[in-house]
């Protein structure tokens, strides 16, 4: 089967490689034939638009709606904005409408990919899938107040437009839901991790890394993501920091990762008194993102408990576990269930940066607790490697695409 997904952000970043890369390289390995149209944040500076990657066609069409420079993320002017928005849409209808394909699947319900999609369904008659993955007018930030309602408009109305929804979260199938989408238009299709590229890192570059970082008989603390407080409020953790060094001072909190807020965290950083404690390694390479994890005694997914959180499915839950290191975050949407019974990790209070500390201490101060939610995470993750995951969506494609509707 031929598949066209239609992207509107990179397969670069960690969020990008996070669920579309992996799931097209093992639809890939079970015989489809794979091609991805997506956007890139420096489209300008790419030195090749076009390639094969573990047997993926990979085609950047355009540049993306914001930009990033190294750690930082950027946006445009609104009339800038437009001109790009314009522009994306219609190079991803080129590809909708040129690529052979037998099955379209949109990545996020954006404008620019979502109208693509629909132009190879109308026109092409191309069955078209849409995935889910959160609800972008949560978790995004907008320099205009209808930029919002425009992406409001497009997760409520894209949805009733498409064959058929693929999504990872309870929460987004209670949303769909209550827009009309029948439940037997909507699967679940979970988040998950590669196993090859969390694998065990080589020993001798994760003590290279340790030793240029200073960690050297720390204790670390890993937050591995965007720095986006939007979504992502890292500024909970920081402030739970401030009790942590307080009762085990040789704790280094290690926050791996680029985004708009990054040089206001480290003013947080600053103000709290804690320099000495905490490094921003910031944006690194995705294939090295498994060493990271391999320098850290406990991982951590700060939420509060509002839409943004409960329409997430952590995927440094899955990737703590393959890599078997113990996991924090807060009793938040689907995360207890996750979690297992007994649970993979550690559940905080939402919000309370007092409750996320007395978490993280548990486990530093407790090595067989530690160890005990380090093997409970191993055993869960074998379900949530993206090779198995893929098997599903392929059993979805091919109970739909044979279905008539």
């Amino acid at each position: 089967m031929k598949i066209l997904f239609l992207l509107t952000q990179d397969l670069e970043s960690p969020g990008g490689l996070g669920r579309y890369g992996p799931l097209a390289k093992e639809l890939v390995h079970l015989g489809h034939t794979i091609t991805i149209a997506a956007l890139h944040p420096n489209f300008s500076a790419l030195p090749c638009k076009r390639f094969i990657k573990d047997g993926v066609d990979i085609w950047y069409v355009a540049p993306m709606h914001v930009r990033k420079r190294g750690n930082i993320k950027s946006y445009y002017s609104t009339p800038k904005l437009l001109w790009i928005l314009l522009r994306a849409t219609f190079a991803l209808s080129w590809a909708a409408l040129t690529t052979p394909v037998d099955i379209i699947h949109i990545g996020k319900p954006h404008p620019m990919n979502g109208l693509a999609g629909l132009l190879g369904k109308i026109i092409r008659g191309k069955r078209t899938y849409l995935d889910c993955d959160d609800f972008e007018s949560d978790v995004n930030r907008f320099s205009a107040n209808w930029q919002k309602k425009a992406m409001n408009f497009f997760e409520r109305w894209l949805p009733r437009q498409v064959n058929h929804i693929t999504t990872h979260n309870s929460h987004i199938i209670s949303r769909l839901q209550e827009i009309g989408i029948p439940q037997e238009r909507i699967s679940y299709l979970s988040n998950g991790v590669d196993r090859s590229r969390f694998a065990m890192p080589d020993p001798m570059k994760a003590e290279a890394v340790r030793k240029e970082l200073g960690l050297g008989g720390k204790s670390v603390v890993a937050y591995i993501g965007s720095l986006s407080l939007v979504g992502h409020p890292v500024n909970l953790l920081l402030n739970a920091f401030v009790t942590i060094r307080q009762v085990r001072p040789d704790c280094v909190l290690l926050l791996v990762g680029g985004g708009e807020d990054y040089e206001k965290l480290q003013s947080q950083t600053q103000a709290l008194g804690l320099d000495t404690a905490v490094i921003f390694r910031g944006h690194v390479d995705p294939k090295e993102i498994n060493l990271y994890y391999s320098l850290a005694n406990v991982s951590v997914d700060p939420v509060y408990d509002d839409s943004a959180a409960r329409g997430r499915s952590p995927l440094k839950l899955f990737e703590s576990w393959a890599c078997g290191v113990p996991f924090v975050s807060a009793d938040v949407g689907d995360r207890n269930r996750l979690l297992g019974d007994p649970p993979a990790g550690l559940l905080a209070i939402p919000g309370d940066p007092s409750s996320m500390a007395d978490k993280i201490l548990q486990i530093i101060n407790d090595q067989n607790l530690a160890q005990v939610l380090c093997n409970r995470g191993l055993e869960r993750v074998e379900a949530y490697y993206w090779d198995r995951l893929a098997v599903e969506l392929d059993k979805l494609y091919n109970r739909w695409y044979t279905t008539p509707h």
